[in-house]
Order: structure tokens, then sequence, then C-alpha cells
């Protein structure tokens, strides 16, 4: 994939500050030279923060005391793209980023404000990449391990910080944690070209169609079974029809199978399953049953009526009497109203004052006569009509009379049934025939899907033969073959490489294990992985050869979803010893290099301007290292981007000196 670096750029905290901007060039070697603690080895963190990293590994204080935000310009196929991410704070890292397209990006903003996340980030950057949407499980339970490849796979291929270039048991960037080496195994094989975008899906198809024949293959063989254990009762069942009424024929011997799968089919067909009942196939007795079933139906919803009917006029009987009962208590009570009237005389005196009463008894007089009233209105309370016991007593004896009826018919259908074993035999066929039916449908029906031209054996025969297809091709393709020969070819490339670079064996022949992830070198009597091979240079030198013949191969191929570009930091690093404890007064001493430690380095970069200029401006190599300029001088294809010594580095010292707190970017890492 054409994909390089143009420039990275930090915009300030303190916006009196304009960004700083750190070019590179297109298709070269591109070396950032200086001394320790100048900020060379946060390169990479910064280009892989913005790339979308899960974390933000940019070392914490002066770098980001002093960043707002970090950019990266890239130069694709499709035109120039500015990702930009936030200084997550106190945050591990932020998903707020800034994206800005264009053919060319000349102007950038003052400082950017979020206008995406890092999943649409990532969805660009896997679209860029052609990388495909299926997973490597195959439809099957997946782990995090077998799901479709991402942007941030490929990062493996591109930086070689220091801590890896050189490292004898770890080859490939973040192959130390478990999750991503896991990962890496399984897409190293799609990553080579071995299992083409094409093979995977006819792969994932193939998986889907065994899946979906071995469950029609088991539907069939669990029909076939029902299917043969039903026809063998198929005679049984005919038996079963005519003795039941429902089949007819005057076919002399055993019908054949496909006369009896006709006949029964008839019979299925038909819409009234008594239409075969005639006077040959039973007796009067059973004709006479089925008239007293039809009168005891008719009997009982007559008295299901008339009963209901008594229910209710019981009901308007209880009512009105309660009523009369009620009216009468009443009636009782206002006798007092004549006992009042019988004991006033006229010349009473209240019992309170002594006086006349004469007053009261007018109101006494008004009060008797509604009493009066009320009682003769009571005293004709509602009386029920003798029209009402006239009906009821009617409906009660057709009650009587109609129960005498059904016993009448169910004492006949109880004596016709005794006497008759055929009308008992004929009663519970009747009740049997649907249930019948409906089981010989369902047969029938399976029969006909398991037949030759049968619906599921069509389906199962197209699915074989499609998966037939599938595997033909998947073959024909050979994904390991494919691999063998990917594999060949980064060797190959890797040995062409190895006599020009520090290395004991130069001549030994050299394999990258994709299963364990390093390289192994054949000799005489035994095959050596990385890790059992002493030296630093060795180390250094697989290192280099392995990632350039990989870009190599990525390079030749038709599409590769690899970018075009390698960042490798201190890869002379094992060519002079590391103070590892440095006092915080100490002054930092510029590394000193042996004349054959120099040969040795430029080695390595005249390696890298050569497969840098093989590749004709699709390969561009970021360099981070102490090493000075005579390292370098003269080699081809080599750009000299900044050398970060004299107080030039990383991030402007007027940044630091703006910050409160921070006096020198020599007190803390760069």
């Amino acid at each position: 994939m054409y994909f390089q670096i143009k420039e990275t750029i930090l915009w300030p905290k303190n916006p009196a500050f304009k960004a700083r901007r750190l070019p590179f060039a297109i298709g070269k070697v591109n070396i950032i030279s200086g001394a320790s603690r100048t900020g060379k080895s946060a390169v990479i963190p910064i280009i892989d923060y913005c790339l979308g990293s899960s974390k933000c590994l940019i070392p914490v204080n002066t770098i980001r005391d002093a960043c707002a935000w970090f950019g990266v310009v890239v130069q694709t196929s499709a035109g120039e793209k500015l990702f930009a991410r936030p200084e997550p704070g106190e945050q591990r890292s932020t998903d707020d980023m800034y994206i800005l397209e264009a053919a060319t990006i000349d102007e950038i903003p003052e400082i950017p404000s979020k206008n995406t996340s890092r999943k649409q980030v990532l969805s660009i950057l896997d679209e860029l990449a052609g990388l495909t949407n299926l997973d490597f499980g195959v439809g099957e339970s997946q782990n995090g391990f077998d799901a479709r490849p991402g942007f941030r796979d490929l990062s493996a291929f591109i930086f070689q910080p220091q801590n890896v270039i050189a490292n004898p048991d770890v080859l490939f960037y973040k192959t130390n944690t478990y999750d991503h080496r896991e990962k890496l195994i399984r897409i190293f094989p799609y990553i080579l070209g071995a299992i083409t975008p094409e093979l995977l899906a006819k792969q994932h198809e193939l998986k889907r169609l065994q899946t979906e024949l071995k469950r029609k293959e088991r539907e069939i063989k669990n029909a076939q079974d029902v299917s043969t254990q039903w026809l063998a009762e198929l005679r049984a069942k005919v038996s079963e029809a005519r003795e039941l009424g429902l089949l007819i024929t005057d076919q002399a011997g055993e019908p054949s199978l496909e006369e009896m799968l006709q006949q029964l089919q008839r019979l299925v067909d038909a819409t009234d399953i008594t239409i075969a009942v005639t006077e040959t196939t039973i007796f009067d007795a059973v004709k006479e049953l089925q008239g007293l079933e039809r009168e005891e139906s008719e009997i009982s919803q007559e008295l299901s009526s008339l009963r209901r009917r008594l229910e209710e006029m019981e009901r308007i009987r209880n009512g009105a009497e309660n009523y009369h009962h009620g009216m009468q208590i009443q009636r009782e009570r206002l006798q007092v109203s004549s006992w009042l009237a019988t004991q006033r005389s006229g010349d009473e005196e209240c019992p309170v004052c002594g006086g006349h009463l004469e007053a009261s008894g007018e109101k006494l007089k008004q009060l008797n006569r509604s009493l009066v009233a009320i009682e003769e209105e009571a005293g004709g309370a509602f009386e029920i009509p003798a029209a009402f016991d006239r009906e009821m007593q009617r409906v009660s004896g057709e009650v009587a009379t109609t129960t005498e009826k059904l016993r009448a018919v169910q004492f006949r259908k109880r004596a016709l049934t005794q006497r008759s074993a055929e009308a008992r035999k004929k009663n519970y066929q009747t009740k049997m025939a649907e249930r019948f039916i409906g089981r010989l449908e369902n047969a029938l029906q399976l029969h006909k899907r398991l037949a030759d031209d049968g619906e599921l054996t069509a389906e199962v025969v197209k699915l074989r033969d499609r998966v037939q297809q599938l595997e033909a091709e998947l073959r024909q393709g050979n994904p390991e073959a494919r691999k063998r020969k990917a594999l060949e070819h980064v060797n190959t490339n890797a040995a062409r490489l190895l006599p020009d670079l520090d290395t004991e064996r130069p001549n030994d022949p050299v394999s990258l294990d994709i299963r364990e992830l390093t390289v192994k070198v054949s000799g005489a009597d035994r095959a050596d992985y990385l890790s059992e091979i002493g030296s630093g240079s060795n180390w250094l030198s697989y290192h280099v050869a392995t990632i350039l013949a990989l870009q190599q191969f990525f390079i030749s191929l038709r599409h590769s979803p690899v970018p075009g570009f390698v960042v490798i930091d201190q890869p002379s690093q094992v060519y002079f010893p590391k103070k590892v404890v440095l006092r915080e007064n100490e002054p930092i001493e510029e590394p000193k290099f042996k004349d054959e430690d120099v040969e040795a380095v430029r080695k390595v970069f005249t390696v890298l301007s050569k497969v840098v200029g093989a590749a004709k401006g699709k390969l561009q190599v970021i360099v981070l290292d102490h090493a000075p300029r005579d390292v370098w001088d003269g080699i081809d294809y080599v750009a000299e981007l900044e050398e970060w010594r004299d107080g030039l580095k990383l991030v402007p010292v007027e940044w630091l000196h703006a910050n409160s707190g921070v006096n020198s970017q020599n007190s803390r890492p760069a």
C-alpha cells in the first residue's frame, strides 16, 4: 500500500507559539540524529498514536506537558491526510481525533478541534489498506485472535523501536504481548497473500454450505428413517382406512406401492371423510346409531335452552318474593302512625314548659295521612301475575318431558351399542378418522419430499455440487503452497541482504518462522533460532534483513495492505555502551564509535539505501539514531532531516521555558 509519512506536527499548549512541523522525504532514508534526551524515541509513539493506537505511549512530563495535540500527515494513493489527536492528560488515551483530507495539505489549523473519532479513523485506515471484512474463524466460535485483520495489526511490520531492533526474543513490534502475538500469527498468511480475500470468502462460503449440507443430510436421514417405518406399515394403514370406511376398493390382490399411495392421496384430498361410508361397509345398526347420535344432540340442545329459561324464571320469582317480604316489614313498622293518632286527645301539655300542644295536632294529622298513604302504597306492592306462574309450570313440564326423551334416546343408544359390536367399533372409528387423516397427510407429504425429484433431495444435490466446486477451487488456490512460496521469497530477500550486514553467519540460509514469529538460521549440523544466536550485531542484522525482506515482498505483490514505510530507532545502540543511570546534573556524553563500529553501522545504512533505491519511491525508511553524519555521509537515497544537538530538540526549548515548573528539558527525557 502506498502510505508514507510526509510530516509530523506538534501543537503547543501555549497559544503564543506556532506548531512544530517536522517534514520527511518521500521514498528516501530519512535520518534524525542527535544526542540523548532530545526526543528521538518519541517519534514512533507519536506516529503510532496518531494512527489510532489504543494507548498513548508518548513519553510523559516534558513532551506531553508542552504539547496539546499531536499530528501526522500521510501521503497515500487517495491524496494526503492529516490525522491529529489531543494529548490525553490524566487518561491513558482519548478517542477524540481530527482529520483533514486534501490532494495536498499545505495549511494546517492553528489548533485542531475534534471532528471525528478513533473508530472512524480506523475505518478510514482499514479502507485505505483494502483489508477484508471477513474473520479468520470461518463462522465458528471465535476468540479475539480470529477477528478480521485491522490496520492496527500492521504496525508490527513498520515500527522497530529501540527495545525491539536488537531483541533476540522479539522480532516484531508489540509481539511481546500475548494478544498481539497470537493475532499476528493468525493473520500472517493473509498479509503474505497466501490467503487472498477471494479465498477467504470461499472458505467462509464453504464452511457455511458444509454446515447447511450436514443439517439437511441429517434431516433427510431422520426423515428416511421415519419414512421407512411408515412404508413398512403402509398396507396396515390401507387396511385401517378400509375398516374406518374411508377407502373403498374392488381391486383383486394386493395393490402396488404407487397404487396405495394414489388411493391414500385421494383420501387426503377429499373434503368429506365420510363420503366413502355406504351400505356395503356398515350394518343397519350403525346407521341407526348415527341417527340416534344426531337426535341426542338435538334434544340436548333443546334441553339446555329450556333449562336456561327455567333458571331465569326462578330468579325472577325469587326476586319478587324477596321484594314482597321487604314491603311487609316496612308495613309493620308504619303501624306506629295509627297508634300515635289514637293517643292524641287534644288537651295535652308540653312536659317541659307546660304549654298547650294544639299547634302540633294538625301536623300530627298530616303526618298520619302521609304515613297512611305510604302504608297503602306498600300494601299494594308488586305481585307476580298468574300468567307468569302458568308459563313457569309449562316450562317445567317441557323440561321434564325433554329430559325423558333424552333418557329414552340414550337408553336406545346404549342398548343398540351393547347389542352391536360393529356399532361399537364404528363409534370408535368415526372418532379416530380425523386423526388418522392428519397422520396420513403428514406421511404423504414426507414421502413427496423424499422422492427422487423431491425438494429436499434436490437441495442436498445442489449443496453437494457447490461444496465440491468450492473444495476444488480451494485446492487449486492451495493456501499452504502459496504460503511456502511467499516465505521462500522473503527468505531469499533476507539471504541477499545478510552478507552486506555485520553478522557472523552471512551465508547460512535464513528462514522466517511465522508460527514462532522469529527467524531460524540453518547451519551444517542444525538450525538455530534467533534467541539461540549470540551477539547484538547478529540480532540487529537479522532484524533489519527480515523487516526489509518483508517490505520488498510486499512491494512485489499486486496489492498489499502493509504501509510502505519503516521507522527504526537506535540501530547503532549495539555498538556503544549505554549508561543506565544518569544523575540529574551529570552532562550527557556523546557515544564514541570505533572505526569498526562505524563501518558496521554504515553497513546498516547502506543496506537501507540499497533497498529503498530498488523500491523506486515505494518505500520510505525513517531512522532515529545517535550516529553522527560521517556514518552515512555519501550514501545514496539518504536525507538528513535534522540533527538534534546544541539545544535543538523535538520540542522547542522556548515551549519548555514557557511552562511553569519546567526549567530545562535536560531534567527529564524528551
